[in-house]
């Protein structure tokens, strides 16, 4: 093959309880990166689409063009040039892995175009470089639904330790962007460096629980665990209407809400499509209320991760 189109999905970060260990991929939104070879070395970006002119053009800078390269480093290749454009079909800073999106469907698409030398999983820690362009830290959480599928875990960074976890097929997420933006950097700035051990004792027992609940599965023990008494109550004051959004999808049905990545997209799981239907509605409603717009995705889990897309 000479040219790709590759489509990569969004992802929801964090999962509640789970900062920077849990993320799970949706069906859509996501982000589209045409990649072709050139005959020269280098990677040219030619266009980017959807970003309102925001997005750099140098490779250095652009998520996807960064993870290209340290691949193409990685692979002995760096002779082979490459002609991108990207096209984004997700908002910037709505915390739902846009540049995770567009790191995951370049890398995959070089890897695709180059013969596939290295494995699906592999390409993980050149997606994570992007990360570090668009945020200053090479973290796996979104990068890593949106490159394998499904619901993932990152038990560890040193060594790269992800593992996937089955979910239930009636588990639905309702994902609510309000029209809004939140900086992932001033998102981890409000962060406390430091917590309790009564604190941690407790989300640690969400995680235990998030986990046996996707596997046993056991729809009200998700529910139970859906709950982060760590990074939420620092940036709920970032999100307009949180608490009010958040009390109108239990309401609606839904098993928990909470902030997906660094916000201000917020998530709700649910069982069963009709009852994420509704609980989307109803977030953006008291959305709505407020004088705030919104866009709203209802999704299963995502198993697939990135596809090649028919020219």
């Amino acid at each position: 093959m000479e040219k790709i189109r590759v489509y990569a999905p969004a992802t929801v970060a964090n999962v509640a309880c789970g900062f920077d260990i849990f993320g799970f991929a949706v069906n859509h939104p996501g982000d589209e990166v045409v990649l072709e070879k050139k005959s020269t070395p280098g990677i040219l970006i030619k266009e980017i689409t959807g970003d309102d002119g925001r997005l750099p053009k140098a490779v250095e800078k652009n998520t996807a063009g960064i993870a290209i390269q340290k691949y193409l480093a990685h692979i002995g290749r760096e002779d082979q040039g490459f002609e991108l454009s990207l096209h984004k079909d997700m908002p910037l800073g709505s915390g739902l892995g846009s540049s995770a999106a567009s790191a995951v469907a370049g890398v995959f698409a070089a890897n695709e175009l180059m013969g596939r030398p290295l494995s699906q999983k592999d390409l993980l820690p050149f997606a994570m470089e992007g990360e570090r362009v668009a945020c200053g830290s090479a973290h796996a959480d979104n990068v890593g639904p949106s490159l394998l599928g499904g619901f993932v875990v990152i038990r560890s960074y040193d060594p790269l330790d992800i593992i996937q976890v089955p979910v239930p097929a009636d588990l639905y997420a309702s994902i609510v962007h309000p029209q809004i933006e939140v900086n992932t950097k001033d998102a981890r700035g409000i962060l406390d460096k430091e917590i309790s051990l009564a604190t941690t004792i407790t989300q640690m027992g969400n995680v235990a629980g998030l986990v046996a609940g996707l596997l046993l599965p056991d729809y009200e023990l998700i529910g139970r665990s859906l709950v982060d008494v760590i990074i939420e109550p620092s940036r709920a004051i970032l999100i307009p209407g949180f608490a009010e959004v958040k009390a109108a999808a239990i309401a609606s049905g839904a098993l928990g809400c909470s902030i997906s990545g660094s916000g201000p997209s917020l998530f709700a799981l649910s069982k069963g499509e009709e009852t994420a239907q509704k609980v989307a509605k109803a977030m953006a409603a008291e959305f709505a209320a407020l004088g705030i717009g919104s866009e709203q995705y209802v999704s299963q889990i995502n198993q697939k991760g990135p596809v090649v897309l028919a020219d």
